[in-house]
């Protein structure tokens, strides 16, 4: 699993540096305006996307499946099923959020003198989502098939791509908050497209096959069970933050960018946590699909040690290092914005096992075809944290603490539910 994981983690690392280098170079040449309209953006956009990213990650959990299963014919069958469905959920979210973007920046509570700016961004950047849909997709399709290399390659140099085009285009051209958008959306061209080309030529069972044969139309609800399930659990959860952001924007700028750098961090923090899970999520699939039922349980076992000693060491580092993070994205006199970075830090990240469990059971529920669990716990963890933060965050002396507290009480919560569950299957 550590194996199979490692790029996985590395790739998701580098998918981060696309918006943490936009903010860094955003912070440093266009200040702390510029710098919170690329946080808002950030969960905006992730929002957006993890819709896509959820409906690859179950026809990814149905491959992984049959690929362990050994039947060809049906992995082959799942993939272009489940790549015709994902390809037109992508055009029509990207379509509506061309179509409502004044709205959507309405519902988020973005304050007026900084509303041209983040239009100016998120609109350049909406021209990304079907690549980012593309990457997502045969990414996931090649980690089904064991190998998790070669996303990592194309993200690797994507990544590089960006950084190099968010220097030319904000430091040296002077194009903006629009320059930094760009940088963004050429890169994941570069990705989508150079993956996709990849796995059509050396892949040849996962090439799509011509529409319209009953065994096509046949694994269509299989596809889509999953892969609705995965992406109402990652769009629940994205939403939920996206509700927590615009109750952050209403606390005004210095919360806003605060929130904005602070989030970047601590996403860069556990996300080896979370691409360890989809690594499980998939491990558990294909032994699921083989019928070794002993791998199955010994492997949820040795996840978790490996993801709670992972989870303490990196809660130690974000609590002693806080304030030099913060300082990495803003400059030292914005001491405001730091002092209430260092403090969401060092709130949530003491409490990092607490997301790498729920991590794991979500992954535990995908492999062994119960995909809706994965939903419930979902909603169990992010609607705990909305209902706390919306409830407390006005009462005076407490404030925006409560958006900071309330995301550990929900991680509880969930992993409570989930293990207690998955005791209940055991018997």
């Amino acid at each position: 699993m550590l194996i199979f994981a490692g790029p996985m983690i590395v790739g998701n690392l580098l998918q981060q540096c696309y918006n943490i280098a936009d903010t860094l170079i955003v912070g440093r040449f266009l200040g702390a305006g510029a710098l919170a309209s690329v946080g808002a953006a950030y969960t905006l956009m992730t929002f957006l996307t993890s819709v896509l990213i959820g409906l690859c990650m179950g026809s990814g959990s149905v491959a992984a499946f049959y690929f362990g299963k050994k039947d060809y014919g049906q992995t082959g069958d799942s993939v272009t099923a489940s790549f015709l469905f994902i390809a037109a959920v992508s055009v029509i979210l990207n379509a509506a959020a061309f179509l409502w973007i004044d709205e959507i920046l309405f519902l988020l509570r973005v304050p007026g003198e900084l509303t041209a700016m983040m239009r100016e961004y998120v609109w350049i950047i909406f021209c990304g989502i079907f690549f980012v849909f593309l990457y997502n997709y045969f990414a996931f399709i090649l980690r089904a098939a064991g190998n998790s290399v070669v996303p990592l390659l194309f993200l690797g140099v994507s990544a590089g791509i960006n950084i190099v085009l968010d220097l030319v285009f904000v430091a040296a051209l002077g194009f903006g908050i629009g320059g930094a958008a760009a940088a963004t959306v050429a890169a994941q061209v570069f990705a989508g497209v150079g993956i996709g080309v990849y796995t059509w030529v050396t892949q040849p069972f996962f090439r799509l096959r011509k529409p319209g044969n009953g065994r096509l139309k046949a694994s269509l609800p299989e596809v889509v069970r999953f892969s609705l399930a995965a992406s109402v659990q990652q769009s629940v959860m994205n939403f939920g933050i996206l509700m927590i952001q615009g109750l952050v924007n209403s606390f005004g700028t210095v919360i806003m960018a605060a929130f904005a750098v602070a989030v970047k961090i601590d996403s860069f923090a556990y996300m080896p946590a979370q691409e360890f899970a989809n690594a499980f999520s998939l491990f558990i699939s294909q032994n699921n699909g083989a019928g070794k039922k002993e791998r199955v349980r010994r492997g949820a076992r040795e996840a978790i040690k490996i993801s709670v000693v992972f989870c303490l060491a990196v809660s130690l580092l974000i609590f002693a290092f806080a304030p030099w993070l913060m300082k990495i994205f803003v400059e030292g006199q914005e001491t405001e914005i730091i002092k209430s970075g260092v403090e969401y830090l060092r709130i949530e990240g003491s409490f990092y096992c607490g997301i790498g469990i729920l991590f794991l059971l979500y992954g535990y529920y995908r492999g062994i075809g119960k995909p809706e669990m994965s939903v419930v716990l979902t909603v169990i963890s992010l609607g705990t944290r909305v209902a706390l933060a919306y409830t407390f965050a006005p009462v005076k002396g407490i404030g925006v603490r409560a958006i900071w507290w309330a995301i550990p009480v929900g991680w509880f919560l969930a992993d409570m539910t989930g293990i207690l569950y998955m005791k209940k299957l055991k018997k």
